[in-house]
């Protein structure tokens, strides 16, 4: 079950370019929306969405108090980045009932270390998240997948992942979540034959300007 995460928000005048002007004061620009919720735009304390993010509250239960009223139960919609530097421009937080269900995407955690990985071989990741359905308080943190077992050739599906309760996965059954392949091996030619001595442009071929 998803951990509950606490988080203040005031509502905020400033909009647009003008939400530059936050980011000296340690505040993020933020919007809340979501069925039977009017938008509101909100400024959060940025160290704080920082470390929530770090530590993989992509998909928690926020619960939100804007202004000391009530806190509203949220989840983290979309994270908009710069995309040079990477630090986080302005969130997205979906307003939800706990009593409907919801769908999001959630990450997958690789645990153990392939078998096959200690002999040559190389694990690849396709996927590192997987969408579900479920009550916003049913929602993991995150789905795990233990790799230990992996030999070079085999895979792992969507069709693998255990949800817990309350839980179901839709994303399609088939599709490959890692695999275990073999070391690229580099081919190096051989050259074959004598070496053949150049021949310089322009010099006099034997006999020439006798």
């Amino acid at each position: 079950m998803t951990e509950n995460i606490q988080l203040t928000a005031t509502t905020r005048d400033i909009i647009g370019k003008a939400n530059r002007r936050l980011a000296p004061k340690g505040q993020l620009p933020a919007v809340v929306y979501g069925v039977g919720h009017t938008p509101v735009s909100v400024s959060l304390d940025k160290h704080q969405v920082d470390m929530l993010l770090l530590h993989g509250a992509a998909s928690s239960l926020i619960e939100l108090s804007i202004d000391d009223a009530k806190p509203v139960h949220t989840i983290i919609k979309d994270v908009q980045r710069d995309p040079l530097k990477g630090a986080v421009m302005h969130l997205d937080l979906w307003a939800v009932s706990m009593k409907k269900h919801i769908s999001t995407v959630v990450p997958i955690h690789f645990i153990g270390d392939a078998a096959g990985v200690k002999t040559g071989g190389v694990l690849t990741h396709n996927m590192r998240e997987v969408q579900v359905d479920s009550l916003p308080g049913d929602m993991p943190d995150a789905l795990e997948i233990d790799v230990a077992a992996l030999e070079v050739g085999d895979s792992l599906h969507v069709s693998d992942l255990v949800a817990p309760k309350g839980v179901i996965i839709t994303s399609p059954e088939d599709e490959i979540i890692c695999s275990v392949i073999p070391p690229t091996k580099a081919v190096e030619e051989e050259v074959i034959g004598e070496a053949v001595e150049p021949q310089v442009i322009g010099a006099a071929e034997p006999g020439e300007g006798e």
